[in-house]
């Protein structure tokens, strides 16, 4: 109730004015509304219309009445909420305002005992009513505090009890999946219900088992402990340091299995014995390809700018030298927590640390999900030096010992331990959250099998205060690891001074645990769990969560120093976009949310594309188009961005889509942009003509020099060149492919710029440029590329030039050294085709056996 504010006295909910002393009430603040999985049960009487023929109005009231309140209380004593009394339909909702882990089969328990005691009920009264009944789960929102939930759910439930016959009960595909194993049911054929686009599978509801639980444990499951994997990591470890070899271990496991306490575990058996790095990959990891390399990087005090070079092969390097150098001192232990979620470039890293570095004691330990496995099917496989363990369910007898740890001093209730041990089925999760929860009530409570992990999650959220949730829910907005500072900064102005002590409180309540901050001066904490983390911003109702992502995309450009603040950046206001869009396409601040997200992707595509990470490059601007309307400017630079890493991927449908929708555009740079990309896929698939490629590309020029378009002249140089080199002429494109690179410089695109170069070495070295002039040039650019990996492509041309000289032992030391570099770099095809080239110089020089030994080595390291 409200309380006033002139003399402290609450009022009832609904009056404006204070009973005692007649001020004016404030207006009550309005209901935080919320996300969340809920079970909605509604009923309906059948029959209504004959009985209210038989008896007198008043006795047809106190008939009802006396159905509704019977309805009520078995709702209600099955944890259910009456939220209405529609006519003669009853509505009630599971889940509300406290959610519960079974809330699916208590809600389907209420519908079965409803059925019988309407018809016992009836033979009391002498009357014969029924009541058919539709159950349904789902997602609602709803506002704290309050009963009225709206969604879809609640819109199939009602449906699915219009269309039960009397007497019966429908329940929906979605709550059979969470009560299966306690329930017999018949299926029906799929409904077609009114306001559904597809049929809905539906099950008439025959018996529920009063004892059994929502799922069937199976025990006959096999178990593996913790000593072994505890045992093998600690001898891995062990013989990396002893051997001075680096040791791949892959640790494997669902959500809650224990991952990181088995980690955690080991690092406190290491001690003072290795260095320890750790890293993790953001749960939005999409095309935040280094991410982890530079959390690591910034806790060792080394600029990430030193070591992420321009091309991946660099940074590789780099990174390996770098630890391989730490290692000489001191053995290193690197922990890359969530693999699963890492970038295809920064999983090559990983291999390459792994498969090249020597006399060095480096342990890589990584932390995955199963799907790491989807996405990698062979990882650490083939390795020497690499271990994968799937880490199973903990045992009977380690989930006793896990219990006795984690209780404590705690005493629990009769019965309520080994409910907690057969509800947890060896998931540590779960033993973790439910022992939490029964310690809030001092050792007591109800423990009931969870039917998922998000209902077992959403219970233990339920159960914190409205402020602590609103917490945890602003820190969900940044990640897994979230600042103090930023949800300071999302949370409301009168709420900020609170939130320090909400915090320590979550702490306390082990929701969340402290953590090592990315920002200076400021806290950070991690979720205990990263479900309890999606939990929590389920919860977010999506108005919430675009208005959050937004504003914590203001707080990063603020405050942030982050070397991929564009990425994160561009990340969160995307977000808010995809959640405005999802509730109104039709709402004025997308456009300008558009334009700004874009804004931050964009750029991040192209730094990705300079350092020569394609499908980072790629990832990051189709994100930044698709934003985008179709046909806007922005959008077609950005795809004209696009069409290099697109044409390097060979994506020649999503290339065709680009030069329609730039050849639709009014403006003639786009139109003439689309024809150069057209001429690109003639080429790429063979279809041009040579004659009318000419003809075109000169049209292409003529039209972007008029237009004084950098970009187009720079594809207009390197299409020119790629007519030369067909005709198998590429001398005569040397001059316009320079001409095109130097456009290419002119407005920051390396990439492109970068691949130019190497064909024009390429244009040089198969040309008619004598030898010693080729020598010459070769020798400047060795000259001006101080780098590593930059000089193996001009030291393996070199040794051709020198063998065409015959003095075959200097064409055999810059061409191996060239070899060497590329294979040291981890670019393992294109030192194993590099071997063509080696065989050209044994070819040269008379021995055709060493030529056959060196392209059989490259085939087989290319097999």
């Amino acid at each position: 109730m409200p309380r006033c504010s002139t003399c402290g006295q609450e009022s009832p909910d609904g009056f404006r004015f204070c009973g005692a002393c007649g001020a004016e009430l404030a207006p009550a603040a309005p209901a935080r509304e919320q996300r969340k999985t809920v079970t909605v049960l509604f009923c309906d009487v059948t029959g209504s219309t004959a009985l209210g023929e038989q008896l007198d109005p008043e006795a047809l009231r106190r008939t009802m009445a006396r159905y509704f309140d019977e309805i009520r209380r078995i709702v209600e004593r099955h944890g259910g909420t009456v939220e209405k009394f529609i006519g003669d339909a009853v509505m009630a909702v599971f889940g509300i305002p406290v959610a519960h882990e079974d809330d699916a089969l208590r809600a389907v328990r209420a519908a079965g005992e409803i059925r019988e005691r309407i018809g016992s009920l009836g033979d009391e009264l002498g009357v014969a009513l029924s009541f058919r009944t539709g159950v349904n789960t789902g997602e609602v929102v709803s506002g704290e505090g309050e009963t009225l939930v709206t969604g879809d759910a609640v819109n199939t439930a009602a449906r699915l009890e219009q269309a039960a016959p009397p007497g019966e009960v429908l329940i929906g595909g979605s709550t059979l999946a969470l009560v299966r194993d306690a329930v017999e049911v018949e299926a029906v054929e799929p409904l077609a219900l009114k306001g559904k686009r597809e049929p809905v599978a539906a099950h008439r509801l025959v018996s529920v088992d009063p004892t059994a639980e929502a799922f069937t444990r199976h025990f006959d499951a096999p178990l593996v402990g913790r000593v072994r994997e505890r045992q093998r990591l600690r001898a891995d470890f062990e013989a990396a340091v002893s051997e001075r070899a680096c040791h791949l271990f892959t640790l494997l496991g669902p959500a809650g299995v224990g991952k990181s306490r088995l980690v955690a575990e080991l690092l406190a058996d290491v001690g003072d014995d290795a260095d320890v790095l750790h890293a993790r990959c953001l749960h939005y990891g999409e095309d935040i390809t280094y991410w982890p390399l530079v959390e690591i990087l910034l806790a060792i005090g080394v600029e990430p700018g030193s070591v992420i070079g321009t091309s991946p092969p660099d940074t590789q390097l780099s990174f390996r030298k770098l630890i391989e150098a730490r290692a000489a001192e001191r053995p290193q232990i690197v922990v890359l927590d969530d693999i699963q979620w890492a970038e295809d470039v920064f999983l090559d890293l990983v291999e390459h640390v792994a498969d090249w570095s020597r006399d060095a004691p480096i342990f890589l330990l990584c932390v995955a999900r199963p799907e790491l496995l989807e996405e990698r099917p062979g990882w650490g496989g083939g390795k020497l030096n690499a271990t994968t363990i799937l880490l199973e369910p903990l045992s009977a007898d380690d989930c006793e010992a896990l219990v006795d740890e984690l209780a404590g001093d705690l005493v629990l209730e009769a019965g309520v331990r080994q409910r907690i041990l057969d509800a947890a089925d060896g998931n540590p999760l779960f033993l973790e959250e439910m022992l939490a929860m029964v310690a809030e009530d001092g050792g007591a409570g109800e423990i009931v099998v969870p039917p998922t992990i998000q209902a077992l999650l959403q219970a233990r959220l339920d159960r914190l205060g409205a402020d602590e949730r609103d917490v945890i829910g602003r820190g969900a907005i940044e990640g897994q690891v979230f600042h103090r500072g930023v949800v300071q900064e999302l949370a409301p102005e009168t709420g900020r001074a609170d939130v320090p002590t909400h915090l320590l409180a979550l702490v306390r309540k082990e929701v969340i645990r402290p953590e090592r901050a990315t920002f200076a001066d400021d806290d950070a904490f991690r979720f205990r769990h990263l479900l309890i983390r999606d939990a929590a911003y389920d919860a977010l109702p999506k108005e919430t969560r675009a208005e959050l992502h937004e504003r914590f995309a203001d707080w990063l450009e603020r405050h942030g120093d982050l070397v991929e603040l564009d990425e994160i950046a561009g990340y969160h206001l995307e977000q808010a976009h995809a959640n405005r869009a999802a509730l109104d396409a039709s709402d004025a601040r997308l456009d300008a949310l558009a334009r700004r997200a874009a804004t931050r992707l964009a750029p991040a595509g192209r730094g990705a594309l300079n350092r020569g990470d394609l499908d980072a490059a790629r990832g990051l601007l189709r994100r930044a188009a698709a934003v985008l309307p179709v046909g806007s400017a922005q959008r077609l630079e950005i795809l004209r961005e696009l069409a290099w890493p697109l044409s390097q991927e060979a994506a020649f449908d999503e290339m065709r889509e680009a030069i329609r929708e730039l050849a639709a555009s009014d403006d003639e740079r786009y139109r003439v942009f689309a024809m150069a990309v057209e001429v690109d896929v003639e080429f790429a698939t063979g279809t041009y003509r040579h004659e009318d490629a000419v003809g075109r590309v000169a049209e292409i020029r003529r039209a972007m020099e008029s237009l004084g378009d950098d970009l187009g002249l720079a594809w207009a140089g390197f299409l020119s060149f790629g007519i030369s080199w067909s005709a198998l002429r590429a001398e005569e494109g040397r001059t316009a492919l320079r001409r095109g690179a130097e456009h290419a410089d002119r407005i920051g695109q390396e990439a492109l710029a970068s691949a130019m170069r190497e064909w024009d070495g390429a244009a040089l070295a198969f040309g008619p440029t004598p030898v010693d002039e080729v020598i010459r040039l070769t020798e400047v650019v060795l000259a001006a590329t101080p780098g590593t990996i930059g000089r193996s492509g001009p030291l393996r041309r070199l040794g051709r030039m020198w063998a065409c000289r015959c003095e075959f032992g200097r064409a055999r030391e810059a061409y191996r050294e060239g070899m060497a570099i590329a294979r040291d770099a981890g670019m393992l095809r294109e030192a194993a085709a590099s071997a063509i080239g080696m065989a050209y110089i044994e070819q040269r020089a008379g021995d055709l056996d060493a030529a056959e030994t060196v392209l059989r080595q490259g085939i087989a390291e290319l097999d």
